[in-house]
C-alpha cells in the first residue's frame, strides 16, 4: 500500500477467533500489498487473508484492537494491541477514505457551476430578453413616443423638422396612401438620400428629395421602400438597444424614456447606409400605389447600372400611372416645405 511506503515488512502478534465459539489462538500479522495475512508463528502456514481495504476496526479507541474481514457479523476476528500496526491499518484507511469520492463536495461544486451559468445566461441574455420583449409589447401611442425622441435626435444633425403648413397639408393628404392611415410623415431641411421609417409609424424624408427633384415620384418611392425595408418592431427594437436596459425598464414601469435616452441614435442612423427592400416586393408595391420604380433607382445610382433591374421593370415604363401623385399646385407646396 502507498500509505505504509516506509516499511519494507510489518508484522505483529495477534489473537485470532476463527468463529465465535472457537478459543483465541496467537497469529502473526503482517501487511501484504492489499491483504492482512494471519499466520501460524510456528509454520509460518497462512491461516487467513483479509482484504485490507474492507478490514473493519470493532472497537474504535480501546485496546487491544478487534478488528473483522468484513461488517460487524463477520465471523472471523483478531486481537492486536501492537501500536504500530495499529497505526498503519489506521492510516490505510485514512488514505483510502481521503480517495473517495465526496458527493456533498461534488453536488457543491455542481450547484456553484450551475448557479454560476445561470448568473453569466441573465448577464448575457436577460438585457437582450427584456429589451425585445419591451419592443414587443409597446402599445402604439408609447412607439410613437419613441419615435419623437429619436426624430428629436435627428434634428441635432439635420435641422428642425420643416413645419410650414401648405406643405404639411399635402404630406398629410399624401401619407395614407403611401404609408398608412395611422402613419406620420416629417421633412428636415438636410440631406437624407432617402426616407427614415421611426418607431410608431413616423417617417422622415430629406428635404434634398423635394429641392433636387423633377416631380414627387422619387420622394413617394423612397417612402413606400422605407416601409417595406423595416418592420415596426424592428424600428423600436433598434431605437431601445441604443437606449439600454435601464431607460428600457423606465419605460416598462414608467410608461416612457428618460430624457436624453436616445442621445447619439439620430446621428448613428443617418451614418449607416439606408436599409432597401427586395426589388420584387418594391416594385408591386409601388404599381398599387401608381408611382414608377424609375425615378427612385435614379436617386440611388444615376448612371442606372446598379439598379438596373429596377429601371427596366418600371411598371410605368410604357405606361402612364392610372392617376397624377399630386397637382402642380401640390407639389410646388411640398417642395416649400421648409421655406420660410
Amino acid at each position: 500500500m502507498t500509505a505504509l511506503t516506509e516499511f519494507q515488512r510489518l508484522e505483529a502478534q495477534g489473537s485470532w477467533r476463527e468463529t465465535p465459539d472457537a478459543r483465541l489462538r496467537e497469529v502473526v500479522v503482517s501487511v501484504g500489498d492489499s491483504t492482512l495475512i494471519l499466520s501460524d508463528p510456528k509454520s509460518d502456514t497462512p491461516l487467513s487473508h483479509w482484504s485490507l481495504p474492507a478490514v473493519t476496526r470493532l472497537n474504535p479507541g480501546r485496546t487491544p484492537a478487534v478488528y473483522a474481514p468484513g461488517s460487524q457479523g463477520a465471523d472471523e476476528t483478531v486481537e492486536i494491541d501492537d501500536a504500530l500496526m495499529i497505526d498503519a491499518i489506521e492510516r490505510v484507511h485514512r488514505a483510502i477514505a481521503s480517495r473517495k469520492a465526496h458527493p456533498g463536495r461534488l453536488r457543491g461544486v455542481l450547484t456553484m457551476m450551475a448557479v454560476a451559468a445561470m448568473l453569466a445566461a441573465a448577464v448575457l441574455w436577460l438585457p437582450d430578453a427584456i429589451i425585445r420583449h419591451a419592443a414587443r409589447i409597446a402599445p402604439p401611442a408609447q412607439a410613437r413616443q419613441v419615435g419623437e425622441a429619436a426624430l428629436a435626435d435627428i434634428e441635432r444633425s439635420t435641422g428642425a423638422v420643416c413645419t410650414r403648413a401648405s406643405g404639411q397639408a399635402v404630406l398629410d393628404w399624401l401619407t395614407p396612401r403611401l404609408v398608412g392611415q395611422d402613419a406620420k410623415l416629417r421633412v428636415v431641411p438636410g440631406a437624407l438620400n432617402g426616407a427614415l421609417r421611426l418607431p410608431g409609424n413616423l417617417y422622415v424624408l430629406g428635404g434634398d428629395l423635394l429641392v433636387g427633384s423633377p416631380g414627387p415620384e422619387a420622394a413617394a418611392a423612397h417612402l413606400v421602400a422605407a416601409r417595406l425595408a423595416s418592420a415596426p418592431e424592428t424600428t423600436i427594437r433598434a431605437a431601445l438597444e441604443h437606449a439600454g436596459l435601464q431607460p428600457v425598464l423606465r419605460l416598462l414601469t414608467l410608461g416612457r424614456l428618460p430624457s436624453g435616452a436616445l442621445a447619439g441614435y439620430g446621428e448613428d442612423l443617418l451614418s449607416r447606409p439606408l436599409a432597401r427592400p427586395d426589388d420584387t416586393a418594391l416594385l408591386a408595391a409601388l404599381q398599387q400605389v401608381g408611382i414608377g420604380s424609375e425615378p427612385y433607382a435614379r436617386t440611388i445610382d444615376p448612371t442606372g447600372q446598379a439598379v438596373l433591374n429596377l429601371i427596366e421593370n418600371d411598371p410605368f415604363r410604357d405606361a402612364v400611372p392610372p392617376m397624377p401623385l399630386l397637382t402642380d399646385q401640390q407639389w410646388l407646396a411640398l417642395q416649400q416645405i421648409c421655406a420660410g
